[in-house]
C-alpha cells in the first residue's frame, strides 16, 4: 500500500500555542517531545508503560477526527464522564487525499459505555435501523468483553474505514487475539488503515507495522523484537522456572 493511500498521515504538536510544557498533558514526555509522528498507511503501534502517555495521544488523536472522546464512530456524541485532556486543541493531524468510507474509535476502558449507548438508542423506534443490527444483532451487554469485541471487529468494521483502538486486547485470549490479528489483516487488505495503542506482543507483531516506543525521551520508533513487550514475553516463555526463581526471590529478599 503506498503511503499516499493513506487516509491521515502524520501528526505534530503545534508548540507555538501550547501554553505550558510543564503541566498535563504536556509534560508527558511522549508530547512534549513530540515533533512529528508518521503513520504507517495500514498499521502503526503506539506502545509504553501504564503513564507513559499512548493513550493521552490515541484519544487526542481519535477527538481530533472527530470520534466521540468515550469511543464509538463519529455518530456517537454521547458522554458519561467528561475526562479527556485538552491535547486535540493542540496537535495537527495532516490527511491523505482518500477520504475513509467508514471509521471507530474503540477504547477498552469505556467500551462498557458505548454498549450502554447503542441500547439507547435502540429504545427510540423512529430512530432507524436498530444500532446493534450493525454490531451483530445481539445485546453486547449479553456478551463477553472479549466477544463483544470481535462482534464489533466482524460485524461493525467494514473495508476502507480508519479505525483508532486503544488497548484492544484487554479482554481478549491469545487465541482471540490472534483472531484479531487476522481481521485486521483482512481489512488492511480491504483499505482500513489502523492506529493502535496496545500491549500485546501478539498484536504488535503484524508485519511491517510502524512501532512507537512512548520513552523518557519521547517517542522512538522502534523495531518489534527490541520492544520491551517481546523481550520481556520470550525471555519469560523460553525459561519460566527460570524467570520466576529470579522474581519470587527479590519478593522474598524485600519481605524481610
Amino acid at each position: 500500500m503506498a503511503f499516499s493511500s493513506s487516509f491521515v498521515i502524520d501528526m505534530t504538536l503545534r508548540r507555538e500555542i501550547v501554553p505550558d510544557l510543564d503541566t498535563y498533558p504536556f509534560n508527558l514526555p511522549a508530547v512534549r517531545h513530540l515533533k512529528l509522528l508518521q503513520f504507517h498507511p495500514a498499521v502503526t503501534f503506539i506502545v509504553g508503560e501504564n503513564g507513559s502517555g499512548k493513550s493521552t495521544l490515541l484519544e487526542a488523536i481519535a477527538v481530533s477526527l472527530g470520534f466521540n472522546a468515550e469511543g464509538g464512530s463519529r455518530n456517537f456524541n454521547f458522554g458519561t464522564r467528561a475526562s479527556h485532556s485538552v491535547l486535540h486543541e493542540y496537535i495537527r493531524i495532516a490527511k491523505g487525499i482518500r477520504r475513509p468510507r467508514d471509521g471507530y474509535f474503540l477504547r477498552a476502558e469505556s467500551f462498557f459505555n458505548v454498549a450502554t449507548n447503542i441500547e439507547q438508542l435502540d429504545e427510540d423506534p423512529g430512530a432507524g435501523p436498530p444500532v446493534i443490527g450493525y454490531h451483530g444483532g445481539r445485546s453486547l451487554h449479553e456478551q463477553s468483553h472479549g466477544e463483544s469485541f470481535m462482534a464489533l471487529l466482524t460485524h461493525r468494521f467494514g473495508v476502507k474505514g480508519l479505525y483508532v483502538l486503544d488497548e484492544p486486547e484487554a479482554a481478549l485470549s491469545p487465541q482471540r487475539q490472534l483472531a484479531a490479528l487476522a481481521r485486521i489483516h483482512q481489512l488492511v487488505k480491504q483499505g482500513s488503515q489502523f492506529i493502535i495503542a496496545t500491549h500485546s506482543p501478539i498484536l504488535m507483531a503484524y508485519p511491517e507495522a510502524k512501532i512507537y516506543a512512548c520513552t523518557a525521551e519521547g517517542l522512538r520508533r522502534t523495531d518489534y523484537l527490541d520492544t520491551e513487550h517481546y523481550q520481556v514475553t520470550h525471555d519469560f516463555l523460553a525459561n519460566p522456572q527460570r524467570m520466576l526463581d529470579t522474581l519470587l526471590a527479590e519478593e522474598e529478599q524485600d519481605a524481610r
